[in-house]
């Protein structure tokens, strides 16, 4: 509409400067010129004459000149006014940008022919509108996070100060009980140092940090080795895990990112699973991609949880029970290290069974 708008504009523009010489033409030769002579005889005091040969010599022989310096006049004229009406659009664009940035609710509205700018203008700020509330709720769940991490922290240093303090006050205690207490010191104290990595984590995260060194990785052999890392987790409940997978199946990425990946996942699933259920792997090539998938037996998570379960310290376990929940990081950082891998991570949970699939491009 604009286009459309600024082309009648030129169009008209010259139009009038055509028909704008033509007619001065036509009246500097007939009445404009008689006129002329009568000015210069009743201003000068001049015969007749005289007042013709000064009109033949200073106007009719310059009339092609007189006619373009009158045209040129005539177009400075229009011009302002268009570019004065070009310029009112500018003002509106800017206007527009400015109350990008402003906290108000309120639509951007522009003219009728800028309606396509407006329309981008509202879209612009809808998008950034709904990354500052991403962005305050991110960090809103971080600080949240910190907090929490922070009371956690206070309770197994308090037991672990506690217990010292009776071993120190208490020399001639029985050994059974002495062994008993420095069991407990030591867990409390692992639980303490797995809080603290979780504080690292957080301070360190910074996933456009993440490089990969890629290589031929034997992939059974790795989900073999993370399945008899787990094995002492998973036991405490009664869980165990199945392997369904080829021996000879091999991916191309970086071992030690990935690794991290099924790390992340194996985890999460060994925090929510049913106590006493299986945890199954499987690993396969179908239509030319590596699919990892990691099933096990939980609660059902609601969809709108699920949709969020990759964000950044996003957490299920809110009430934050001390067998339960990291940073809320895990899931984020196994995302981004397979989008890095061109592949796929995606969560479902239906009927008790949660599933996590890790799709990774075959690379030869």
């Amino acid at each position: 509409m604009l286009k459309r708008k600024a082309f009648l504009q030129m169009l008209l523009i010259t139009v009038i400067a055509v028909v704008t010489v033509l007619l001065m033409r036509d009246i500097l030769r007939g009445q404009i010129g008689d006129r002329i002579v009568q000015f210069l005889i009743y201003t000068f005091n001049l015969n007749n004459s005289d007042a013709l040969l000064i009109y033949h010599y200073v106007f009719r022989n310059n009339l092609d000149l007189i006619l373009l310096l009158l045209t040129l006049v005539f177009l400075v004229i229009l011009s302002w006014f268009t570019i004065s009406w070009f310029t009112k659009h500018f003002d509106e664009i800017s206007s527009g940008m400015d109350r990008l940035v402003e906290d108000s609710e309120d639509r951007i509205s522009l003219s009728p022919e800028m309606e396509f700018m407006e329309n981008r203008l509202n879209t612009i700020k809808d998008k950034l509108k709904r990354q500052k509330k991403a962005a305050q709720e991110a960090e809103q769940r971080k600080n949240d996070l910190v907090v929490y991490l922070a009371h956690d922290i206070r309770t197994p240093l308090t037991s672990i100060i506690g217990y010292l303090s009776l071993l120190g006050e208490a020399p001639d205690m029985p050994a059974e009980q002495r062994t008993k207490y420095t069991h407990i010191t030591l867990d409390k104290a692992y639980r303490l140092e797995e809080q603290i990595n979780e504080f690292f984590e957080i301070t360190r995260y910074n996933l456009q940090q993440i490089k990969l060194e890629k290589e031929m990785i034997d992939l059974y052999y790795m989900l073999v080795q993370m399945t008899d890392e787990f094995y002492p987790i998973l036991s405490e409940k009664g869980n165990t895990t199945v392997l369904h997978a080829d021996e000879n199946l091999t991916v191309y990425g970086d071992p030690v990112k990935l690794a991290r990946v099924f790390n992340n996942i194996l985890k999460n699933a060994a925090a929510y699973s049913y106590p006493n259920t299986e945890i199954v792997i499987s690993a396969e090539e179908i239509e030319g991609d590596i699919k990892i998938v990691f099933q096990n037996q939980g609660h059902t998570i609601p969809q709108d949880k699920l949709a969020a379960i990759f964000e950044k310290f996003y957490r299920l376990d809110e009430a934050r029970t001390a067998g339960t929940g990291g940073s809320g990081l895990g899931l984020s950082i196994a995302k981004e290290i397979v989008t890095l891998h061109s592949g796929t991570i995606v969560a479902q949970s239906k009927d008790n069974t949660v599933t996590f699939t890790v799709s990774l491009p075959v690379t030869y």
